[in-house]
């Protein structure tokens, strides 16, 4: 496998499992409750529209927010794994939450987008990975990466109601569980780079 393949390839996995597109799905279900198939349909394009704009704006100026407020790479690294870690427990150890059904004009960007897919560990997690990503070549497999995986989220939320049916409520939230175990894992990757860093 070539270099840029297997750049490719990681950075995808991770921007998958960064939307905790099972915990998305459990809270799309939920908020959308009784609405028809069609409009489901579109408020999942609208949602995964919103998160793609989102998270590009996040990948491309992570290293302007850093040099804006003087900090490093490294140090983002631990604050944001130590962020990401939290998120990950939360996700391991509680159960979704069944929110009252909002009005559905509202609920593509807010909440859904942003901040259940993308939330303040999920940015955190995307400037240092834009950070991370120099040169145009990585940067154009980055954005590649991320898209895919806006992509395959965006597949998930539309079989919903398939998904929903096939796996059941719990079987959904199994799987978001497990998310979490990767997200923690993920997280202590990035802390213990930050500190490695720190210390060499």
């Amino acid at each position: 496998m070539s270099t840029d393949a297997g750049l490719f390839i990681s950075v995808w996995i991770r921007f998958f499992f960064l939307f905790t597109p099972f915990f998305a799905l459990s809270m799309f279900l939920s908020m959308t409750s009784g609405a028809p198939e069609s409009r489901r349909r579109s408020l999942a394009l609208q949602t995964c529209g919103a998160v793609a704009v989102l998270c590009l704006v996040l990948l491309f100026f992570g290293q302007v927010v850093f040099s804006l407020f003087g900090i490093t790479l490294d140090a983002f690294r631990i604050g944001a794994g130590a962020l990401l870690f939290l998120a990950a427990v939360t996700l391991v150890q509680t159960k979704p939450i069944i929110s009252d059904r909002q009005s559905e004009e509202d609920i593509a960007v807010v909440p859904l987008a942003m901040p259940i897919i993308v939330g303040p560990a999920t940015t955190g997690t995307l400037l240092v990975l834009g950070a991370e990503l120099e040169g145009l070549t990585a940067k154009g497999l980055g954005c590649l990466a991320l898209l895919l995986a806006v992509a395959c989220l965006c597949v998930i939320l539309l079989l919903g109601t398939v998904i929903e049916r096939a796996l059941g409520r719990r079987g959904i939230s199994i799987l978001s569980k497990l998310t979490g175990l990767i997200l923690a894992a993920l997280a202590a990757q990035m802390i213990m780079t930050g500190i490695r860093n720190f210390i060499a």
